[in-house]
């Protein structure tokens, strides 16, 4: 009989059990239990085994709190086309989703990009102006793959020869010329027991960036900068005011793939801020068009997540190719800072 009993109790606390973490699971992935459910698997991103790797040091994974708070003022239409450059023409063409794919992104063959997924007039209206009344760094850049170098950089002399220093030649333009403090991030996150190692950089960086954001609430723009890869025998180059500068590529992941034509969303790997995303990219694509048409190749559209769905104001910018030189990724930075504080600064 007392044997009966435990099995009953036994029985009802496992049942119980289920119960309350079913209630709990939605708070759980909201808070970013899903990264530890379901890894992002691709060139630079690690497998659910791996993810418990990172190094001690990473920092604990806090959720932002307070960001999904965060709203969006709309522009009036003309204000906008003003301020970004745009032709009531091109609006109207813009409006047609064949025209806008075409003429502004490039798809990754692994998702696909719905007519659903932005409302061009609504992205374009957006006010993506910063709080320049309040103190503490506006805008955070960081490098998920810090050791990416140029076609003359010696990165044993350390990472201001790559990417990094690039950031860092951005970061001055930013906060000399438009008066925006800028938080630059050295973490190495392509780097593991003195070894350079791409897999698993997204998640290694993602817990590090987090304590920043949480630690410096007043951040409002992320931004992810990278060096492409290509053909050796090819260059990325524009001429913008009378310098060589490396061409740079905007960058959005969809979180969805392609299956065969049927795009599906990838469960635990979401993006709050997709539209934002896109949004915010396409305006400084737009600013782009109307300045240096030449210097900007089309949005990239990935199927993952990346690095961007820690801020609705989320940009990953490809800065040239490993064929460029240092001082053309570096010239890059003034246009892309007139990009950047075109879209970010208020008129009023």
């Amino acid at each position: 009989m007392a044997r009966k009993k435990s099995r009953k109790r036994h029985v009802y606390l496992s049942l119980l059990g289920m119960l309350i973490f079913a209630l709990n699971l939605p708070l759980f992935l909201q808070v970013g239990g899903a990264r530890w459910l379901l890894a992002e698997v691709l060139p630079g991103q690690v497998s659910f085994a791996a993810v418990f790797n990172m190094p001690a040091d990473a920092g604990g994974v806090q959720a932002v709190w307070g960001v999904g708070d965060v709203e969006f003022r709309m522009k009036p239409i003309a204000l906008a086309r003003e301020s970004l450059g745009i032709s009531g023409e091109e609006l109207e063409a813009m409006k047609d989703f064949s025209y806008l794919k075409n003429k502004y992104y490039i798809v990754d063959h692994r998702t696909v990009f719905l007519e659903s997924d932005i409302d061009v007039e609504e992205a374009l209206r957006t006010d993506f102006s910063l709080d320049m009344d309040s103190g503490g760094p506006k805008i955070l850049i960081f490098h998920t793959h810090s050791h990416e170098g140029f076609a003359d950089s010696d990165m044993s002399l350390g990472l201001q020869e790559g990417i990094w220093g690039v950031g860092e030649e951005l970061k001055r333009i930013l906060e000399e010329d438009y008066g925006v403090e800028v938080l630059h991030d050295d973490g190495q996150y392509d780097l593991v027991d003195g070894q350079t190692r791409i897999t698993g950089a997204y998640e290694r960086m993602e817990p590090r960036i987090r304590q920043i954001l949480k630690d410096n609430p007043t951040i409002e723009v992320c931004i992810d900068m990278h060096r492409d890869g290509i053909a050796e025998d090819k260059r990325l180059v524009a001429e913008v005011d009378g310098k060589m500068c490396a061409q740079i590529m905007l960058f959005d992941g969809l979180c969805r793939l392609n299956q065969g034509g049927v795009p599906k969303d990838i469960g635990g790997l979401e993006n709050p801020w997709i539209e934002q995303n896109l949004a915010f990219s396409l305006q400084m694509q737009t600013v782009a068009h109307r300045n240096f048409p030449d210097f900007v190749r089309k949005i990239y559209l990935g199927a993952y997540r990346f690095s961007l769905h820690m801020l609705p104001r989320s940009i990953l910018v490809e800065v040239g190719a490993q064929t460029n030189t240092k001082e053309e990724a570096m010239n890059a930075m003034e246009p892309l800072a007139r990009m950047l504080m075109t879209v970010l600064l208020s008129e009023e």
